[in-house]
């Protein structure tokens, strides 16, 4: 299928030269967590899941707030963070804690190079990424929905990418419950760059009358950034049937959206009042 290199081997995308960022007061050190905006991935795996929650919120709340009024962008990462915490998963070490450090590298020397306090990556693709993606929405520039998502996708799934690379070159390999919920990240990230073609299958005819008809305010839930709720839900849904795998064959994004639609759907009809 067209979408199957949605969730074929990892290459990261070409990153764009990133905008000359505007002049920004340095931050004080110590102010994330004391910390300021320079952990590298190492120290990001070494904290725990709650911590990285309240250090990520940190950073949104007290860097992301320089540059645009509206900061909230990473919430569904939260989500995925609290889910996480209590479920025990990604201890420090392990294959989707590295992943998700990466992940987080990439979202902090980002706010760092767009805030203009530095230019040092840290050998994280993400980085660069995250940095366009932020000037961008300063400049007012990703205020169309699709095009706000698929500039937010490319930015995670770049450091996303990078994440796995690194864990393979220190030979971590994933459990078989880990790679099969990064599967899942997988679909989230391409239905956030491909939201037509998703809404397509969501109108076919292997899916309810139900969810036909709701298909457009159930993909703007479950895709919404600046929420904790659905990436939480979501994760749970994901890792219980990652441990189960049920999914058998599913290789495609739009399989596997198939196959976990009907648990996702029920939660969108709870959370909203459906």
């Amino acid at each position: 299928m067209l979408v199957r290199s949605a969730l074929g081997a990892a290459t990261a995308p070409a990153t764009s030269e990133v905008a000359t960022p505007p002049h920004v007061p340095l931050p004080r050190a110590g102010q994330c967590c004391e910390h300021g905006l320079d952990l590298g991935l190492d120290e990001l795996d070494a904290l725990s899941m709650h911590d990285r929650r309240t250090w990520l919120r940190h950073v949104e709340s007290h860097q992301v707030s320089r540059l645009v009024t509206v900061w909230d962008r990473w919430r569904n990462i939260e989500g995925v963070l609290e889910f996480f915490r209590d479920r025990g998963v990604g201890e420090s070490g392990s294959w989707a804690s590295i992943v998700d450090a990466a992940i987080l590298e990439g979202i902090e020397r980002g706010t760092a190079i767009a805030l203009g306090v530095g230019q040092d990556t840290f050998g994280n693709p993400g980085s660069t990424e995250w940095a366009n993606y932020l000037l961008r929405l300063q400049a007012g520039r990703l205020t169309k929905r699709s095009v706000h998502d698929a500039a937010w996708s490319r930015a995670e799934q770049t450091a996303t990418e990078y994440g796995v690379a690194l864990a393979k070159s220190r030979g971590v390999r994933p459990t078989g419950p880990e790679w099969r919920f990064f599967q899942f990240s997988q679909v989230y990230r391409w239905l956030l760059r491909n939201e037509p073609t998703a809404l397509l299958a969501l109108g076919g005819p292997l899916v309810s009358p139900r969810v036909r008809e709701l298909r457009v305010p159930f993909l703007t839930w479950f895709t919404d950034v600046r929420s904790d709720v659905p990436a939480y839900r979501g994760s749970a849904m994901a890792w219980s049937l990652a441990e189960l795998h049920p999914v058998g064959g599913a290789l495609d994004a739009l399989n596997l959206l198939l196959a976990y639609l009907p648990t996702l759907f029920e939660d969108f009809l709870r959370d909203t009042g459906r």
